[in-house]
């Protein structure tokens, strides 16, 4: 086989997106995965799984609070979990496939086995039918992130869970304690709470969601799923797991107080860290940050001549779509064209419903930055269709430049906040202002009719509040 131009190894969002875009662009190019599918975590235990998850939670609970719609007998409805997660794996499945048809036809080469740097321009792949060396121009790490394991709780696989076992119960856990009031940790709690679980989430920090989000938005949220029966304690430092005469109970302190959770499964959801196991990092001299993360440069290229990172195992919001950007952009880059990211409109959801969605900057990282900002809301229990739907819990705000009116930031707790979102990456992409949204024509009605009223309420000037 002729030298190869670029050999990727992960399969992952990020790297798959990398290996079709250059040979999109010519280049010959390879694609090392050690697991038995393509896809990587989001596709495999993730972000895929998680959402047929939630969706057939998600339906579960409308049903059963129905009603009022004129559908009677729901209560004598009953959910299967088997089946649940059945459906889960097909749809799983079919994105497998998906992922490597569009490989295959884009005459990558698929290499089984796990990638590890050898010797300069060289990729070693150990595979079950043996180990191969690759010849390689340019090689891209793309080897994405692993649950963090609390060092006092090891994962377990039956009290002790990790997201990957998460999307895998078999049965409803009666007490469920999740560990972390990130997106992962809320969405899993979501599912389980749905189907009858009692949900409680500690967090360490004083607000659900993470650092992204300002603390109205934070509250709005908490709210919601207050409301669906998940508890939450806030503000307490998780210390361990113990045994009990009824089972396991996680242990926490607040102020100098010791608490006590009474738990069937205990997910920690406290985030993930960068994976280069197998990678030989140390033997190659790759550099790697004191989060373990692959150190780059401003065009993802490692110390080493010829190597690149991109995605979960680099510094950044461990994001598919951040990973998939950054693939892109280093495939071009190769290609001799100008790849680029724009680091400040890469929004985030959390996939609850209500859902959670921003980009940008908060209202207290403006501030942070001694920005004057408008600010510009709207409750969704003045939008039509929301009140129609079902779908009146949150609001939408908008940030502003208080002397550009620039958009600096967009935050929202909606049904359908993660496709709405895209609307407020639009306009920021080309610099866009309030007003500029103000001024975009939305149909009617329609819940991202509430953006706009946002954008509109910067001035003062919002039509359907006060």
């Amino acid at each position: 086989m002729s030298q190869i131009d670029l050999v990727v190894i992960g399969s992952g969002p990020g790297g798959y997106v990398a290996a079709i875009k250059a040979a999109q662009l010519g280049l010959k190019v390879a694609l090392v995965e050690k697991d038995p599918t393509l896809g990587g975590t989001c596709l495999n235990v993730g972000c895929i799984p998680s959402k047929a998850l939630l969706h057939s939670t998600e339906t579960w609970r409308h049903l059963n609070h129905s009603k009022h719609h004129g559908i009677v007998g729901a209560e004598k409805l009953s959910f299967d979990v088997p089946t649940m997660m059945t459906n889960k794996d097909k749809v799983v499945s079919q994105l497998n496939k998906g992922v490597e048809f569009l490989v295959s036809k884009r005459g990558v080469e698929i290499v089984r086995g796990l990638g590890r740097l050898g010797k300069p321009g060289q990729v070693q792949v150990r595979g079950a039918t043996g180990d191969r060396v690759l010849e390689t121009k340019n090689i891209l790490l793309a080897t994405g992130s692993v649950p963090v394991e609390l060092p006092f709780m090891k994962f377990d696989g039956e009290t002790v869970i990790s997201s990957d076992h998460g999307i895998a119960l078999k049965s409803v856990p009666e007490k469920m304690v999740v560990v972390g009031a990130g997106a992962i940790g809320l969405e899993l709690g979501s599912v389980w709470a749905r189907l009858g679980s009692q949900v409680t989430v500690v967090e360490m920090l004083p607000a659900i969601g993470g650092p992204a989000y300002d603390v109205d938005i934070a509250k709005a949220a908490q709210t919601a799923f207050e409301k669906q029966g998940i508890k939450f304690e806030l503000g307490a430092k998780v210390t361990g797991v113990k045994k009990t005469a009824s089972g396991s109970a996680l242990t926490a302190e607040r102020d100098g107080k010791g608490l006590e959770f009474p738990a069937d499964k205990i997910l920690v959801a406290v985030g993930r860290k960068a994976n280069t196991t197998g990678l030989g990092a140390a033997e190659a001299g790759l550099k790697l940050d004191e989060r373990g993360r692959v150190v780059i440069d401003a065009h993802f290229a490692t110390n080493l001549p010829g190597v690149y990172a991109i995605g979960d195992v680099v510094v950044g919001p461990m994001l598919a779509h951040k990973a998939e950007e950054e693939g892109v952009a280093v495939a071009e880059n190769l290609a001799g064209k100008h790849g680029h990211v724009n680091y400040g409109v890469i929004p985030g959801v959390i996939y609850t419903d209500p859902e959670v969605a921003c980009v940008g900057l908060s209202e207290a990282e403006a501030k942070a930055k001694n920005i004057e900002v408008k600010i510009g809301k709207f409750m969704l229990q003045g939008n039509g269709r929301a009140i129609a739907s079902d779908a009146t819990a949150g609001f939408i705000k908008v940030i502003a430049d208080a002397k550009t009116d620039k958009l600096l930031g967009v935050q929202m707790v909606a049904k359908g906040a993660s496709e709405m979102i895209a609307a407020a990456c639009a306009h920021m992409e080309y610099g866009g202002s309030a007003e500029d949204v103000a001024r975009t024509c939305f149909a009617h009605p329609t819940v991202s009719e509430s953006f706009k009223e946002a954008a509109m309420a910067v001035s003062k000037a919002s039509i359907h509040s006060l």
